[in-house]
């Protein structure tokens, strides 16, 4: 029936964007483990999007913690509860707000500007011109961004964790009147290593996807100013739509018994 037509014809498309994009991950990923090695450009990248991308995480996590607190508190109270908010804050932010927020932000940071330095150098023929020059694009532009996130991003939910907590505290102590000791008591008393190990593998997972949809939006733009600008879009959206996809799968394979 021609009302099936546009259906079927997106879901074929949409089969279609997955195949690249698995092809183009099989690609990097294959590049990833056989030199040669840019190590100056990797360096540079992890302090592109590591080290640049702090304040925002920072801010965001902190601002989480506080908000997450007062929550807890507000709800817990209800039930005489309320020495559980420094553990709620703490599991939360370990497991789940510290990787998801990081990678949203660096996402919609560091993702958006890879695909629009990419696109530009794909519409402007410079990627050509690394071919021209023996030079592979995969090597020289791909793999050291990927290769920066998935080691930057565990190091970024790490400090925001931390962070986090942190505001947690500030507020638990100063405006819910905890002690201050009886605080940290109970947010070591229950966090695991799982809980911190869980978050720290969800951070590399984001780091590969966030770098990866950047290249690929950018590697693949075309059309001039108008086609690098819809690159960065999509590598924004695709990336945070995968962050939440992906934080599911990896909740179910650590905590599902």
């Amino acid at each position: 029936m021609p009302i099936f037509a546009p259906v079927g014809r997106m879901f074929l498309a949409f089969l279609a964007l997955v195949g690249r994009v698995t092809v183009f991950a099989g690609r990097t990923i294959g590049h990833m483990v056989t030199p040669p090695f840019y190590f100056r450009l990797i360096f540079k990248q992890m302090c592109e999007i590591g080290y640049f991308s702090l304040p925002v995480v920072a801010m965001t996590t902190l601002f989480a913690g506080m908000v997450l607190a007062l929550q807890s508190y507000s709800g817990f109270s209800r039930f005489s509860a309320e020495s559980a908010v420094a553990t709620v804050v703490v599991i939360s932010m370990t497991r789940e707000l510290g990787p998801v927020l990081a990678g949203l932000m660096v996402a919609g940071r560091v993702g958006a500007a890879i695909a629009a330095e990419i696109g530009t150098m794909r519409v402007t023929e410079q990627i050509d011109a690394l071919v021209t020059l023996s030079t592979n694009p995969f090597k020289y532009l791909v793999v050291p961004r990927v290769i920066a996130g998935l080691v930057t991003l565990p190091v970024l939910v790490l400090i925001g964790d931390i962070i986090g907590v942190l505001g947690g505290y500030l507020v638990g102590v100063n405006k819910l009147g905890f002690n201050d000791g009886s605080y940290i008591r109970n947010t070591f008393q229950y966090l695991e290593q799982l809980d911190v190990i869980s978050g720290l593998v969800k951070a590399s997972v984001f780091g590969f996807l966030i770098t990866l949809m950047g290249c690929y939006h950018g590697y693949h733009s075309r059309g001039g100013a108008q086609g690098v600008g819809q690159a960065t879009t999509n590598a924004v959206v695709s990336s945070s739509i995968l962050i939440l996809i992906s934080n599911y799968i990896v909740t179910e394979l650590f905590f599902t018994r």
